[in-house]
């Protein structure tokens, strides 16, 4: 179970007491290091009253305002905001670099270690999937921060398996105060993602090359999505039902990138696709989460892969998305499309089986 903020129940009436003048509160969220108020300011000066009136020697307190939103952040007197760990960042990003260039090394036929200047045979590969992985990640940064949202840079997490990471993430160290911020915020990250995987694929499929069913024998076979699939015909129209495409380092970093675009974008738990799902289906929500996640079983025997995610999903993301603040206000229409654009762009990059049997 998650600790609680240590914050006295007398503390917490009082403060709720001296805001409800100024701010319309529509939800109380915790966290083990604070308690949040959200809500709508009452007036145009609600904050500077607000400020004034809860100074208290016993707690630590922040006021926030974006636009007429107000976020009231309390904590223990003895609470420090958290600084950014910039060393642990810079030292996760090396890493992965190293590990992705050590892939795509091993992709072009050549073992870097001890002759680590063969790391340069990787870098087509580590370059195309870590500006990837990194505008995806810094599209929900930068988006988290429009809308006054505390969040971490991104951490790449290197990993000693043949595409060299386990991708990255970035963390949001304060609640989210309404349904259109967690839409804009949750869809962001793919829809940068996809913009930077669509020109890197064409560009890799221009490098790569095509070679009659059965020489490519001994590598690995990836499934189409329907753009991997456009893409591909796009670039090699006259290709022949005997004939395959034996994909660059470039193209197959783009490949990854649409796959984990899909994976994201699963309408389920804390999924980017759930964020989405619990702004734009309200309540029916839940129904689109469970549906999409009994759909992984029949996946399941297609490719193994969608038991491993379900199985992950399930004990560490969860299938139900956790409640936000209630709020009536409605998405705006542009929320409304960018929604659906993330809708799009899932079933455009959906891939069935990922990888054949």
């Amino acid at each position: 179970m998650t600790k609680k903020v240590d914050i006295e129940p007398e503390d917490r009436f009082s403060v709720q007491r001296t805001l409800e003048p100024y701010l319309d509160i529509s939800g109380v969220s915790e966290s083990k290091d604070a308690l949040y108020y959200q809500g709508t300011w009452k007036s145009g000066d609600s904050a500077e009253h607000a400020k004034h009136d809860l100074q208290n020697e016993a707690l630590y307190i922040s006021v926030r305002t974006h636009g007429d939103k107000g976020l009231v952040k309390v904590a223990p007197r003895d609470y420090q905001e958290a600084g950014q760990k910039y060393w642990l960042h810079a030292l996760l990003f090396g890493l992965t670099v190293l590990t992705t260039l050590a892939a795509g090394a091993l992709m072009e036929g050549y073992v870097p270690f001890p002759d680590v200047t063969l790391l340069r045979y990787g870098i087509p590969f580590s370059l195309t999937l870590i500006l990837i992985l990194g505008t995806h990640e810094l599209g929900h940064y930068f988006t988290a921060k429009k809308h006054h949202v505390d969040a971490t840079l991104p951490y790449f997490i290197p990993a000693p398996t043949f595409i060299g990471t386990f991708g990255a993430f970035i963390k949001m160290k304060s609640p989210v105060v309404d349904k259109g911020a967690l839409l804009e915020i949750g869809a962001a990250g793919p829809i940068a993602g996809f913009m930077m995987t669509i020109p890197a694929l064409f560009i890799g499929l221009a490098q790569s090359t095509v070679v009659t069913v059965g020489a490519s024998e001994g590598s690995l076979q990836l499934g189409d999505s329907i753009f991997m699939w456009l893409a591909t015909h796009i670039m090699f129209p006259g290709l022949g039902p005997s004939q395959d495409v034996m994909l660059s380092p470039v193209a197959f970093a783009a490949w990854i990138g649409l796959l984990v675009t899909a994976l994201n974008l699963l309408p389920i738990g804390q999924l980017d696709g759930g964020h989405i799902a619990y702004a734009l289906f309200g309540k029916r929500h839940k129904w689109v989460a469970r549906i999409a996640f009994g759909a992984l079983i029949p996946l399941s025997f297609l490719s193994l892969n969608w038991l491993i995610w379900a199985l992950l999903i399930f004990f560490l993301i969860r299938v139900q998305h956790p409640p936000i603040a209630p709020t009536e206000q409605p998405l705006e229409k542009y929320q409304q499309i960018i929604g659906w654009i993330a809708i799009a762009i899932l079933v455009g990059t959906f891939i069935p089986q990922p990888f054949a049997i």
